[in-house]
């Protein structure tokens, strides 16, 4: 599959970087593992733009604990099917890449200020292994997760991403999964997307194009459009902590910049 115009200029801005980008996913349904469709092959592309990482640390809307900070370091990560009512070859699907332990227990090394824990007991969810089989179908690069702590402010979440910034020098491509607006009760099937869907949407955007990230991590400045965007913000911390290990050098692109079933925000985006 060739690149579109637009990747293949991505492609030459990432290769030519001394440090690995960092990338935010819009996931949404688990189904994009096994289709082909835009925003499946959007990642394929994606894949073969990026320069090749040593390992990859995913930040996904999938593990939530409360009160700790947990980093995976088992060395065979479990596919996790954390879901139901899929089809058969969904829920068979398997991703069977290695982890890497001592790069893990070094990450937990880095956020002792935030009280961080090895787990050897989680593998890679759907948030993590839905967009790797398409950014890299081999399973041959190394992976593992962080979790989120469902307990701490939206700031926090940023802060986390700064003290991940030095990975970026190792050969580590940092990638957040979630969704910037995801609100799955108020889903519908055709039609337009809602309209505080788009304005959260296009305010994340514009807020993030503009390296204000404290008005992202602000819930009281973003209000009830928060909580119609978020009913429960685990979708939107991954984004959150991929802006935090960015810094003023960074370039920014973005993808997927749609609403799916009119209240799910594919945007993606690229820090380079």
């Amino acid at each position: 599959m060739s690149l579109p115009a637009s990747m293949q200029d991505l492609k030459s801005r990432l290769k030519a970087s001394d440090r690995m980008p960092v990338v935010f996913l819009g996931h949404g349904s688990p189904m994009n593992a096994i289709e082909d469709n835009a925003y499946s092959r959007s990642w394929s592309d994606l894949g073969k733009a990026l320069p090749r990482p040593q390992a990859i640390l995913v930040v996904s809307a999938h593990w939530m604990t409360r009160g700790t900070t947990l980093v995976d370091v088992s060395a065979l990560p479990r596919t996790i099917h954390d879901f139901y009512g899929f089809p058969p070859e969904l829920q068979s699907a398997q991703y069977p890449a290695h982890g890497a332990p001592e790069l893990a227990r070094e990450v937990v090394s880095l956020l002792a200020s935030h009280h961080a824990e090895a787990d050897d007991t989680w593998g890679l969810d759907h948030g993590a292994w839905s967009v790797l089989t398409k950014l890299y179908p081999d399973a041959n690069v190394p992976v593992f997760q962080l979790s989120i702590d469902m307990s701490k402010d939206l700031d926090w979440h940023l802060q986390i991403g700064k003290e991940l910034t030095e990975l970026r020098g190792k050969g580590v491509l940092i990638l957040g999964s979630g969704n910037v607006v995801h609100n799955l009760r108020a889903m519908r099937w055709g039609g337009e997307p809602y309209d505080w869907a788009v304005e959260f949407d296009s305010f994340f955007a514009d807020r993030l194009a503009a390296r204000d990230f404290a008005a992202l991590a602000d819930r009281q400045l973003m209000g009830s459009l928060f909580a119609m965007a978020q009913p429960t913000p685990d979708h939107y911390l991954p984004a959150l902590t991929a802006a935090g290990v960015t810094d003023e050098k960074d370039q920014l692109t973005f993808m997927n910049d749609s609403i799916d079933i009119a209240s799910v925000s594919m945007r993606s985006f690229i820090f380079h």
